[in-house]
């Protein structure tokens, strides 16, 4: 060995040498950005419980109800009600907020009566930088125990009125900051019989190619007790989807990236980012797409191609859920308004807000992070393409076996990195970090083979 490549062999030696180990490399404690704060501080328990009862007032949302809608009765009633308020929020941004109606026809189906008008609400703000848009939405359609009638009293008052009532709520303590990413505020149709308005619209965003890079839909988030008697008021649970559509499952098998999607990550940023800002106020993580015989908006996401996660109650009561109000064997059925604990769901809106202000105030994901296979060893070597606004990147890992990141590495501004952790034991991802300290959710690496000597074992092209 020559005196030069000794030198080089001592300095990467030094250098892996002085870069944390597994042991010594827990994740960073996050500190509040004080924007993000006070948001999260302007949001009103009073006016979400007031707006939740607005929206039962209207008597019924089911979707059937467009043919006797007035403008204090049906789904229309309702929908002309959503918009005047994000019309309202939307007179104080000059200009930065617009609200728009997403109106089709859904034809009719095997078990729907006849074809319905449908139209969603969504309130746009822009945001300074193209290629980023971000997504809080709910569905303000209901169902009482016939989801197929527009008579009867459909309340609604948890699902899903107490979403609506979350995005507008955020629209509120939001609109006034000016964020990088444009984020929409959404409140769909059809989502009772069959995800029919978030579905248009989300094919409608893939068809453009539009950049979404998380939806955050919240469904059923009003109340803590449960049917069957649990109560957890300082949790709330989000539900993330596995693998994205289209997956390789030889390739997921291969490489381990089985808990690893666009949306888990999501969930991750979504579990870390809430207690933060929210005290006393956790997310449990649901690694599965929905609950069993159940759906949601974010599915329509998913299905696009697009990140997207669920947030529900931490303990559901299907007791008060599609059921026609009644008292049975002493018990009462029906979603109504008593049943609402507008604490909780100002818990439940105040981490939309803090996780989505930091998605669209924070940096974009790096792109393109791949994970370097040259030679055997006991390193780990990532790359990836620059993310605009980061300042600095951070690599996490975690045991293959582990539900969250537990390890941290801040890498400084550059574009590779190599950290003294096997590749073979651990799984990786790479994360942005901006001026502020605001990191972005993470992203898994690809393996990629570059120019070496071909191991005949390796089963990676």
């Amino acid at each position: 060995m020559n005196l030069r490549s000794a030198c080089a062999a001592l300095v990467t030696l030094c250098a892996i040498a002085a870069s944390p180990s597994r042991e010594t490399a827990p994740l960073p404690h996050l500190l509040p950005d004080a924007r993000i704060v006070s948001m999260v501080t302007a949001v009103s328990a009073a006016r979400l419980a007031a707006d939740d009862r607005h929206l039962v007032a209207f008597g019924t949302r089911n979707d059937f109800s467009d043919t006797s809608s007035t403008k204090t009765h049906g789904v229309f009633a309702a929908r002309d009600w959503i918009a005047a308020q994000f019309r309202a929020i939307a007179a104080r941004t000059r200009g930065r907020m617009t609200v728009a109606l997403d109106n089709f026809v859904q034809p009719k189906m095997p078990y729907t009566p006849r074809a319905v008008r449908e139209s969603s609400v969504i309130a746009t703000l822009q945001g300074s930088e193209p290629g980023r848009l971000y997504v809080m939405s709910s569905h303000y359609d209901d169902c009482n125990g016939s989801c197929t009638s527009g008579t009867g009293f459909a309340p609604g008052a948890d699902d899903n009125g107490s979403a609506v009532s979350a995005v507008l709520e955020a629209a509120r303590v939001m609109a006034r900051t000016h964020f990088r990413g444009t984020i929409v505020f959404a409140c769909f149709d059809g989502e009772e019989l069959g995800l029919w308005g978030s579905a248009h619209y989300a094919k409608e965003l893939a068809a453009k190619d539009a950049p979404v890079l998380a939806d955050l839909n919240n469904d059923v988030v009003g109340d803590t007790d449960g049917g069957g008697g649990l109560s957890e008021p300082g949790v709330v649970r989000v539900f993330s989807q596995a693998l994205p559509i289209g997956s390789s499952l030889e390739r997921v098998n291969l490489i381990g990236s089985e808990n690893d999607s666009p949306s888990r990550e999501l969930s991750r940023f979504i579990a870390e980012i809430v207690p933060t800002y929210v005290r006393g106020f956790r997310v449990r993580q649901i690694f599965r797409s929905d609950r069993f015989m159940r759906g949601g908006d974010q599915q329509s996401f998913q299905a696009a191609g697009y990140p997207a996660v669920r947030f529900t109650e931490s303990h559901e009561n299907f007791a008060h859920q599609h059921q026609n109000v009644r008292v049975e064997n002493g018990i009462q059925y029906g979603d109504l308004p008593r049943y609402l604990n507008p604490r909780y769901l100002a818990n439940v809106t105040r981490a939309n807000v803090a996780a989505l202000a930091t998605l669209a105030l924070g940096p974009e994901p790096p792109a393109s992070v791949q994970m370097v296979l040259k030679h055997l060893g006991y390193t780990t070597t990532l790359r990836w393409r620059p993310a605009a606004d980061a300042v600095g990147y951070e690599i996490l890992w975690r045991a293959t076996d582990a539900p969250t990141w537990q390890y941290a590495h801040r890498v400084g501004n550059v574009l590779t990195a190599t950290v003294p952790v096997s590749k073979d034991d651990y799984v990786f991802g790479v994360r942005s970090i901006d001026a502020a300290g605001l990191r972005s959710p993470a992203v898994y690496p690809a393996p990629v083979r570059v120019a070496a000597a071909r191991n005949p074992n390796s089963s990676l092209p």
